[in-house]
């Protein structure tokens, strides 16, 4: 029986790919970097910026890549100031939730500024039971840990939580945590999703397709 659903943060939450991209572009054209959304998907959506950083920029030192990584999230957050907003049928989801009395955690990999600044801005501040930071653990998405903290911390086990994620390295994730993931088709396309092993590709929260997970009204 469902007892918690877990959501990804950018992408998911809301559709925060679209300002990474212009950020990382402004970013990393002093560098001689220039790229479009293709190579951008390829080689940044849902990975950690250390692992961004030392793939693209070999030469930076492990400082000199901290820097710009800082830097770069820090003009994300002016970007996105006034831009966030809640994926379409998100909030009427945590309503359901709240009713149902299911618990409920965010799962990200975006780093502890950025995460509280979306929690925030997108007025989710106190709506989930737990926030887990992969910046905080060992090692991120794609590797199961986050969502497995995530598990431990809800005390449950995997046949009894959902996760929406919206990046091949968060389903990858997911799914090698051994937990149902539905795809978020913000960046991917619903095929690329479900070749990734979603078992739902959807648009956003308003699809009725939900209804037949057992998931909202």
């Amino acid at each position: 029986m469902l007892q918690a659903i877990l959501f990804d943060l950018d992408g998911t939450l809301a559709h925060t790919d679209p300002i990474h991209f212009r950020v990382w572009q402004s970013m990393l054209a002093p560098y001689g970097l220039v790229f479009d959304e293709t190579f951008y998907k390829a080689n940044f959506s849902g990975r950690l910026n250390p692992d961004i950083v030392r793939d693209l920029l070999p030469q930076l030192s492990p400082a000199e890549g901290e820097q710009l990584s800082t830097e770069k999230e820090a003009q994300f957050r002016i970007a996105a100031a006034d831009q966030l907003q809640p994926l379409p049928g998100l909030m009427a989801l945590i309503a359901w939730l709240k009713r149902q009395r299911l618990l409920s955690a965010i799962v990200t990999n975006a780093p502890r500024p950025n995460a509280e600044f979306m929690i925030q801005t997108l007025r989710l501040t106190n709506l989930f039971d737990t926030v887990v930071i992969s910046d905080d653990l060992p090692r991120g998405k794609p590797d199961p840990l986050p969502y497995q903290t995530a598990l431990q911390r809800l005390a449950l086990g995997p046949e009894q939580v959902v996760v929406f994620e919206d990046s091949p390295s968060g389903i990858r994730a997911a799914i090698a945590a051994g937990i149902t993931t539905i795809g978020v088709a913000t960046t991917y396309t619903p095929d690329e999703l479900y070749d990734l092993g979603v078992t739902l590709a959807i648009q956003d929260f308003t699809d009725e397709r939900l209804q037949d997970l057992g998931i909202g009204i």
